[in-house]
């Protein structure tokens, strides 16, 4: 990965936060032909919580990247059938093919973060790890210019950028140091426990709804299953195998006897909860994408397929204002009104189901709801024109950052 020695590098974009949302954003850059900085306070390849379950939207956004392949190729398996269970009904969906997608997938997140940071090196992104970034540098008008942190070996880092974009999740440093207001907060509070099954005998993504009981399968690599169980923070508490046991016993019987003949994960991961929100994702220099801009409860399984939606409306809007001179104003409102009007549905009936106050009889039109918006969703990015694909030019081939 290519760094520079020189102080104060200036880059088109400067994007802090490695992982989905931040590193296909930075892969669409550079391959439109901007010179992109990505860092991350962590390390490459390093798990973090997810559900990594890609809805036909995110493999779609894949495939029209060439990067499904190599999700693929890493033994990352096909999903063609979705069950879902509620009240006395089993719902078995076959997926078919739709928009060249004929498949699902959950790739661990230790398989799609590096091949999307892969994916972004070889196309001039440079990419360092282990830079906590702890401001933002303003110019005498008070525009974002750049990052200021510090690096592992606590030296202090800097870059200069046309514009930042804070990928750095739910409780983003980035939206915080720019003061992004939250416009929408949501009224439900769900958590979620979950782990990874060996052996467990599973035909694809299973969705079990019941009260205050839900739960489900993700098919991933390595022949794990993930099985996760999501009701109020209460009943979860710090989570475990203990209240991922009852609540799966309550919504799937079936599951349940086919966890006790599957090798258990030796430890278990939670998510205590938080309720959904919607920022404003973009001021004079900055933006804001994936759940640094807008996070919905987990059960949705949506996370990171409007991540990798999201990376490709904001290059879009990036692209439109350094190479074709659009009003920065103008293209960044945009992206954030683009990517509203296809959450909002999505973002209600969500916060509904997460609230687990739902009854049996209710559950059936919330989840073709929840269909309906996806349907949306894809249909739009079925519609976008492809990216241009141009190498990095040369710093010098460019004017300073100027926001004039």
């Amino acid at each position: 990965m290519r760094t520079h020695n020189h102080p104060d590098p200036t880059y088109d974009v400067v994007i802090v936060g490695a992982r989905a949302a931040g590193a296909a954003t930075a892969y669409l850059l550079a391959r439109s032909g901007l010179h992109v900085l990505l860092v991350d306070r962590g390390s490459y390849g390093t798990d973090t919580l997810s559900t990594h379950a890609l809805m036909r939207g995110g493999v779609l956004q894949l495939s029209r990247w060439g990067l499904l392949d190599e999700v693929i190729a890493a033994g990352t398996p096909p999903v063609r059938r979705t069950t879902f269970r509620y009240a006395d009904a089993i719902v078995p969906i076959t997926i078919k093919s739709s928009y060249g997608v004929d498949a699902l997938y959950a790739p661990r997140r230790t398989v799609l973060d590096p091949i999307l940071v892969d994916a972004a090196v070889a196309a001039g992104v440079d990419v360092r790890y282990g830079i906590a970034v702890t401001d933002v540098e303003r110019d005498r008008q008070g525009d974002v210019i750049g990052i200021a942190g510090r690096t592992r070996d606590s030296q202090n880092f800097r870059a200069r950028a046309r514009i930042v974009v804070g990928a750095d999740g739910i409780r983003s440093t980035i939206a915080e140091l720019v003061g992004a207001p939250f416009e929408r907060v949501g009224t439900s509070v769900a958590a979620v426990t979950y782990g990874y099954w060996s052996g467990l005998e599973t035909d694809g993504y299973e969705w079990n709804f019941r009260p205050n009981a839900a739960s489900g399968v993700v098919p991933t690599n390595g022949g794990q299953a993930c099985v996760f169980a999501s009701a109020s923070p209460r009943r979860i508490g710090r989570g475990g195998l203990e209240p991922l046991t009852r609540i799966v016993a309550e919504s799937s019987p079936d599951l349940t006897a086919r966890l006790a003949a599957a090798a258990p994960p030796p430890a278990l991961r939670t998510f205590t909860g938080l309720p959904g929100h919607v920022r404003r994702s973009w001021g004079r220099g900055w933006a804001l994408v994936g759940d640094a801009g807008y996070f919905k409860d987990p059960i949705s399984a949506h996370g990171l397929t409007d991540a990798l939606r999201d990376a490709e409306l904001l290059a879009r809007g990036i692209v439109a204002v350094v190479i074709e001179g659009a009003d920065e104003h103008d293209a960044l409102a945009r992206y954030q009104t683009t990517r509203d009007a296809l959450s909002t549905a999505l973002f209600d009936v969500i916060d509904v189901i997460a609230g687990h106050r739902w009854t049996d009889d209710e559950i059936p039109n919330l989840l073709l709801q929840l269909n309906a918006a996806m349907a949306d969703e894809v249909e739009a990015l079925s519609s976008l024109s492809p990216l241009p694909l141009l190498s990095p030019q040369p710093r010098s081939a460019r004017s300073a950052p100027s926001r004039n």
